[in-house]
């Protein structure tokens, strides 16, 4: 801890600078300010671009918008568009809300939209959301068309990924697309600092409810313990990322536990070495002891994992019933593998340590190999490891998990780790990614995800959490798993 004792001194006098100290804050707030002090843990890695994942920024700052929004069970509802219907297999139409403003003025139109859309599509590189997918967006009085190349019953889902967020038509005028002035929420971003800081001031033309604060003052601070100390201090209203082991030493009044659409999972090789046999396979499984990383590594800040879809998809442990037809596992008697996992989240080394005593306990003998995940990804990918530890999002931009269950899982699969190819597999995956958003494909969902449960691929350890500092003072900041929301027009200060 002393090594780093330094950088923390240096990062929170950096944060004192940014935001005012808390009696500086409570003069600004009886003078009527009114503003919210935020710290962010990741600066801006795309000049703000939204098609960059600095969209998420954006969205979470409550200044660019979509034509879409998603609601708990991650089903489309209105935004800039107000309904939309299938008009054929291949279009969708979006009717755009009348009445909307931009920043800078100008009033949204369907063309607007369009042209967006298209720009998002020919960006380099593309948004995520659109990986896979030929997409053109024309306007038709005030209606938006969307035609994709191959039947798509989630359209209305991808276009509610920040990273189609629309902005007006000036955002796009220079080299890079431009969001200060341009979007179209309840805050108005004014200024950017380029990697340090960014301001946002409440715009009073937005079409929905107003903003209760004044603004938003942003401050990117990567430093975790200097972030936790914003809270501690008071010279931060709302933090983003408390690490574990900063937030005991929080009152835990100010500490809010989120929910992510994020699963630690063991993934076992399917192909080649000894994992291929199923039963060694299911001898891991029985071997892992969830509740002992849950508690050590993390904590307590974490839950456990009975599938690949945790709380943070609260539909999952609702239709998920119990796992039948399982393979009995047989003793390992000295078998050796190799358990590989990366550095970059700073949990994971540790998960790997644990797992490596509890199956060293149950009969095998584990080698470890912990890389930096750019020197370790190419080899995971190429199946050189029998096991593999993985922190993985199992919602993707659409908020539907199909895609990631397709990624990981089926034969082709682009992020095949297990190196998995299994005909049960495979038609349940392609049975959930024909059907339209709803009950039916949730429920599809789940049934493929009990047949990649069946074949051991995967273990599942836990679902991590996302941990946000609030001060007393702030109300109404969100909550939210998907990281899409934080501060909203009903974020306030008292």
């Amino acid at each position: 801890m002393r090594v780093f004792a330094p950088l923390v001194l240096s990062s929170s006098l950096l944060l004192t600078g940014c935001f005012a100290g808390a009696g500086a804050e409570t003069t600004a707030k009886a003078e009527g300010d009114g503003r919210i002090k935020l710290a962010m843990m990741l600066p801006p890695r795309s000049a703000l671009s939204p098609f960059s994942d600095d969209a998420f920024k954006l969205s979470r700052w409550s200044t660019a918008e979509t034509l879409i929004k998603l609601d708990e069970l991650g089903d489309a509802q209105p935004a800039l568009a107000t309904s939309w219907k299938r008009s054929t297999p291949l279009t969708w139409e979006f009717t755009i809300r009348s009445g909307v403003k931009f920043h800078d003025g100008t009033v949204l139109t369907a063309q607007d939209a369009a042209f967006a859309l298209t720009r998002a599509t020919t960006a380099s590189p593309k948004p995520r959301i659109l990986d896979g997918v030929q997409l053109t967006a024309v306007a038709k009085g005030n209606t938006v068309l969307v035609t994709t190349a191959e039947a798509d019953p989630l359209v209305p889902q991808r276009l509610s990924s920040p990273q189609l967020s629309i902005l007006a038509k000036a955002a796009y005028s220079g080299k890079r697309v431009s969001p200060v002035g341009t979007g179209s929420g309840p805050f108005k971003l004014v200024e950017v600092r380029g990697t340090s800081s960014a301001r946002l001031d409440r715009y009073d033309g937005y079409w929905g409810e107003k903003a209760h604060a004044a603004g938003i003052d942003v401050s990117f601070v990567p430093d975790g313990a200097a972030r936790a100390a914003a809270i501690r201090s008071g010279s931060a209203h709302l933090v983003e990322g408390i690490p574990v082991s900063q937030a005991a030493l929080l009152e835990p009044k100010t500490i809010a536990e989120v929910p992510m659409p994020r699963t630690n999972t063991l993934y076992l090789n399917t192909t080649t070495g000894p994992l291929k046999d199923p039963a060694l396979r299911a001898a891991i499984r029985s071997a892992v002891d969830r509740e002992a990383l849950v508690k050590g590594v993390y904590e307590g800040r974490a839950d456990l994992a009975s599938g690949l879809l945790g709380p943070a998809l609260p539909w999952a442990a609702k239709g998920r019933t119990e796992l039948t037809d399982r393979t009995a596992p047989k003793p390992p008697a000295g078998t050796t593998i190799t358990l590989a996992t990366f550095t970059d989240r700073a949990e994971l080394p540790e998960v790997a340590s644990v797992l490596q005593q509890q199956l060293q306990k149950a009969g095998f003998v584990v080698k470890q190999v912990v890389r930096e995940y750019a020197h370790i990804e190419e080899d995971a990918l190429a199946g050189k490891f029998d096991a593999f530890i993985l922190s993985r999002a199992t919602v993707l931009d659409s908020g539907d998990p199909v895609a990631y269950m397709y990624s990981d899982f089926a034969c082709k699969g682009s992020f095949n780790i297990a190196q998995l190819c299994n005909p049960a597999v495979d038609a349940a995956l392609t049975k959930a990614a024909a059907i339209p958003a709803g009950d039916e494909r949730r429920a599809a969902i789940l049934q493929a995800e009990a047949a990649i449960l069946r074949t051991d691929a995967a273990v599942p350890l836990l679902h991590e959490r996302v941990i946000q500092g609030d001060a007393p003072e702030l109300m109404n900041s969100a909550k939210d798993s998907r990281e899409r929301m934080l501060v909203t027009a009903e974020t306030q200060l008292r």
